[in-house]
């Protein structure tokens, strides 16, 4: 372990990623360059019984391409996510975990939900089969941080290692305590993001029921279900994937001859202490937490050239999400561009914040902002720079914004690294 050096400087290595819009950093990429959305008609169940019959799924994934067949069979969706993701993110990064180095590689990936699906059909098969039926495996692959433990076990990563959990703002929580785990000293490099797979017909029962869910433009295709701070908004649609960012010492990156995608300069968090749905008046809990990332290391506001945000198209979290910008930037909002990608890969809980990471450390080093699909019609009470179409720009800095259930707040700060 080394000693706490909080000037330390952090840097994004490698990329992957498992999502409806593509499988690798590059598919992915150019789906959001290119405005393809990865929303269709749920699959994985029968939707007739439902009015809402929306998905982002992920499509032409075999999880034996990266585990075990039998590992596989027993563990969840989301650990395959989870493990696709962070060996392509260590292959993109060309960093080998070795005997002289494990110790000092870390895991920090969480979940929203876990293993709910594992839970679930176990619970089927109790049912229809009987107790004998269960499987001995599913209490331990089921947990929510099965995915952090095995991807330690499939990479041989033995440092610090942990799953956190903040509801959708997980993924921008796990990459920001990967920042932090390697100025602390506790780690030269991390894996670090988050997997979600709730497309579930419960889960899909709950969200409906709990009138969370959007529906289509009348007569428009099922891709416009998700319209981010659009006036005709009116709710989200669920994703699944998952992604993984290697997050490094800076100094020992440039010394292997890594890529350097961006840095991170900037990580907050804070809690509503308000509602475990409704966001709290103002966007007062997340204004706090962007302001902790540009503080922490000193960002100026009016370097922010552009934000993902957490924009679910829900009527009054896409209002709040603006009330909490225009506090924390002011007359500079006008001029931060706006790319939610919500609008093409739907709500993908809490992968969400590892995904929209991963775009964002992208925007930052391609210089490029995707645009925000489906936005048609401005609303006053979301008087945001949507990027409407992908625009190809420098950026200096980019922020990438969350808010989960719980009233769960992260936000996280990029910049370019032009090399010195």
């Amino acid at each position: 372990m080394r000693k706490p050096d909080y000037t330390r400087r952090v840097a994004i290595t490698g990329l992957g990623v498992i999502s409806s819009v593509g499988n690798g950093k590059d598919a992915a990429w150019q789906s959001l360059v290119e405005g393809r959305s990865g929303i269709g008609e749920i699959t994985r169940f029968d939707t007739t019984p439902y009015q809402h019959k929306a998905a982002a799924e992920v499509k032409d994934f075999d999880p034996a391409q990266y585990m075990n067949f039998k590992d596989a069979r027993r563990t969840d969706t989301t650990v395959h996510y989870a493990v696709a993701s962070a060996k392509q993110a260590l292959a993109d990064s060309g960093l080998e975990i070795t005997d002289q180095n494990h110790y000092d590689v870390g895991v920090i990936y969480g979940s929203g939900g876990g293993g709910q699906g594992l839970f679930i059909s176990n619970q089927e098969l109790w049912h229809s089969k009987g107790a004998r039926s269960v499987s001995p495996f599913f209490i331990a692959n089921g947990l929510v941080d099965a995915s952090s433990g095995t991807i330690a076990i499939e990479t041989g990563a033995k440092g610090h290692n942990f799953c956190p959990v903040s509801a959708c703002s997980t993924g921008t929580t796990a990459i920001g305590e990967a920042a932090e785990a390697i100025r602390r000293g506790d780690c030269i490099a991390v894996i670090a993001g988050a997997a979600e797979s709730p497309l579930l017909e419960l889960v899909h029962i709950g969200f409906s029921n709990m009138r969370g869910m959007g529906s289509p433009l009348p007569g428009q295709p099922i891709t416009t279900v998700s319209r981010p701070f659009d006036k005709t908004r009116d709710g989200f649609v669920l994703g699944e994937g998952g992604a993984a960012l290697i997050v490094e010492d800076l100094e020992l990156a440039k010394a292997r001859g890594a890529k350097i995608y961006a840095e991170v300069v900037g990580y907050g968090s804070a809690a509503d202490g308000y509602d475990m749905i409704a966001p709290a008046e103002g966007g007062e809990g997340s204004a706090r937490a962007m302001n902790m990332a540009l503080e922490r290391w000193g960002v100026p506001a009016e370097e922010i050239d552009m934000i993902n945000p957490h924009g679910t198209s829900t009527p009054m979290g896409d209002k709040r999400e603006t009330e909490a910008i225009w506090t924390v930037f002011g007359k500079h909002t006008p001029d931060v561009l706006i790319s939610a990608t919500k609008s093409l890969t739907g709500h993908m809980m809490g992968a969400a914040g590892a995904f929209e990471g991963m775009a964002t450390v992208l925007s930052v080093y391609h210089g490029i902002v995707p645009g925000t699909l489906n936005y048609r019609e401005p609303d006053p009470e979301c008087n945001l720079n949507v990027a409407t179409e992908t625009i190809e720009r420098p950026l200096r800095y980019a922020l990438s914004n969350n808010i989960g259930l719980g009233g769960h707040n992260a936000a996280l700060i990029f910049k370019h690294y032009a090399g010195d």
